[in-house]
């Protein structure tokens, strides 16, 4: 990795804080409403269906999956099922949008030992609403010079970002649980950025090949990268 670094940008959902637990306790909830259609496991693939086909659509977060939710109960239930039951779904989704925030180990300690050194960031998906409230209710905010809540992680969109905060790849470093969307594009556009991973990973982000490439770091935890920094800079 490169010693240039002034720019830290943070994935917010599983670096932060706690998400995906919650779209998966979410989403067991759900899949017990439709038994009586379909087994658990196959409400849950036909759910995961929906959501790919329904991406380019409704992008990341909440209510792209309620709605997600609402279309695979009239597939799997051949447009038979209760209102009742839509509501109930609906309900699961209106209750992630009220989770608490809860952060991660070492995420303040980190945010601490890097602001004033760094210009720190949030580069995240999801629906604005929600991550703006998440962000607001985590008490993060006052470490950031800016936030983006983007609509994909892609190449392109990284290079929006950096001409955005009128930043070189040389200078920016990406942190995030997620292989396919805050590190492989990251490294593509000549940036930096460090894994973190979470023990728990929506399938759609899930990636098995090993990683090795000179601007790349794998950590076990969010606080290790001051170590990573520390040692760049001497």
């Amino acid at each position: 990795m490169n010693n240039h670094i002034t720019t830290i940008a943070f994935d917010a959902d599983d670096t932060l804080w706690i998400n995906e637990p919650y779209f998966q306790e979410a989403e067991k909830e759900f899949c017990i409403l439709l038994e009586d259609y379909l087994p658990q496991h196959s409400v849950s693939q036909e759910l995961f269906k929906t959501e790919m086909q329904n991406l380019h659509l409704y992008g990341y977060g909440v209510k792209g999956f309620m709605l997600c939710m609402i279309e695979t109960i009239g597939r799997v239930s051949n447009n038979t099922a209760s209102l009742e039951l839509v509501n109930k779904a609906i309900h699961l989704g209106q209750e992630l949008l009220q989770k608490p925030i809860e952060l991660l180990d070492g995420v303040t300690e980190t945010l601490e030992n890097l602001k004033g050194k760094y210009r720190l960031v949030v580069a995240t998906k999801g629906d604005l609403l929600d991550q703006e409230r998440k962000l607001k209710n985590s008490g993060l905010q006052d470490y950031f010079h800016h936030i983006e809540i983007m609509s994909d992680k892609k190449e392109n969109d990284y290079k929006k970002l950096l001409k955005h905060l009128d930043c070189k790849p040389e200078n920016f470093l990406m942190l995030g649980n997620s292989i396919k969307s805050d590190v492989l594009p990251v490294l593509e556009i000549g940036g930096s950025a460090a894994h973190i991973p979470y023990h728990v990973t929506w399938s759609h982000e899930q990636h098995d090949v090993n990683l090795e490439h000179p601007n790349f770091m794998e950590l076990k935890s969010i606080d290790e990268i001051l170590t990573h920094l520390q040692y760049l800079d001497h």
